[in-house]
């Protein structure tokens, strides 16, 4: 009898918590949904200050001159002015070995001559969960000697993605201050701002990291930096409109953080292996331009503010179809 009381009272409550999870997913969902109403702006739209990552077959020489012509010709159609070419990874002690990049210097000077306005940065990075330690002082030393020797290579600045990187980490604000001998142009990738109060710590409960920063911690970071490219991508939303909300929520709290002096990129889904099989339907660069200039609408005109696209080797014709008709 008693057991049989102490399993109804289990079911009970699990009814309940399911109950109140439905109920919170469906608030989360109204309030995407809403994020997603409404016209833009005929003005909100790409100000010619847009970014692209570039994949790494452009500095470890499967990339020619020839190939560097072919993306002029595209690029010189687009508002991008920013592009993030893959010159890494970092070692697991921080170490950047020179082998992976041995045609960065030719690819600079390329894109010098064929595209003289872009400014052109060595993204690097590498996972940092259970594998390169940034807390290890010496990886911090070996992370920032790999930096001044990549700038040799004549790059215009720095753009390090490190994922995950948590909350309120402060080991990674001190490698962003002591980046700056090195370069006077410095961006990050960003994890998304945490959209309503209470999912991070839900969100952190679940994966086991940060999915989301604080408000507080992301604008010491970008205090610290000239650039910042959030990645709204990977969102979890099984819909284009919760998609398309979910990017004006982010490029909203964004524009109110970061200042008007420093570039702000929202990360725009150039790529199709998303990993979860709804995702490749409600993700696409339309519905982040979408969100975007709902975003910037509501904030008002703002010069540095652009898409993202990633990235540039999985990015389709109907990918750059939509920058060019929904963002351009």
């Amino acid at each position: 009898m008693i057991a049989r009381t102490v399993i109804r009272r289990g079911l009970r409550l699990l009814a309940l918590a399911l109950v109140v999870v439905l109920a919170l997913v469906g608030l989360l969902a109204a309030a995407l949904r809403i994020q997603f109403t409404g016209a833009p702006a005929a003005w909100a739209k790409s100000t010619g200050n847009d970014a692209l990552w570039l994949g790494h077959a452009w500095v470890d020489g499967r990339r020619t001159e020839r190939d560097v012509e072919q993306l002029a010709v595209r690029l010189r159609a687009t508002g991008v002015k920013d592009v993030y070419v893959h010159s890494g990874p970092f070692e697991l002690d921080g170490r950047l070995d020179p082998a992976k990049y041995p045609n960065a210097g030719n690819f600079v000077q390329w894109m010098r001559k064929h595209l003289p306005n872009l400014r052109i940065s060595a993204w690097l990075g590498q996972a940092v969960k259970g594998e390169l330690d940034l807390d290890d002082p010496k990886s911090r030393e070996n992370v920032l000697a790999g930096v001044a020797a990549i700038m040799k290579q004549g790059y215009d600045g720095i753009h390090y993605n490190f994922e995950p990187i948590g909350d309120g980490d402060a080991e990674f604000l001190d490698l962003l201050d002591r980046t700056r001998q090195y370069t006077t142009l410095l961006s990050t990738s960003t994890p998304q701002i945490e959209p309503y109060t209470g999912m991070r710590l839900i969100a952190r409960a679940a994966l086991g990291h940060d999915k989301y920063w604080s408000e507080g911690y992301f604008s010491q970071v970008v205090s610290r930096v000239d650039q910042v490219a959030i990645m709204t991508y990977d969102s979890g939303t099984p819909l284009q409109s919760l998609y398309g909300g979910h990017v004006a929520r982010q490029a909203g709290l964004a524009l109110d953080l970061v200042p008007d002096a420093k570039a702000l990129y929202i990360g725009a889904p150039a790529y199709h292996d998303h990993g979860l099989p709804w995702l490749d339907a409600a993700e696409s660069v339309a519905m982040a331009a979408d969100g975007a200039r709902l975003a910037l609408s509501a904030h008002g005109r703002r010069e540095r503010f652009g898409l993202a696209l990633y990235v540039d080797f999985a990015a389709t014709e109907e990918d750059w179809r939509e920058y060019m008709t929904r963002w351009r």
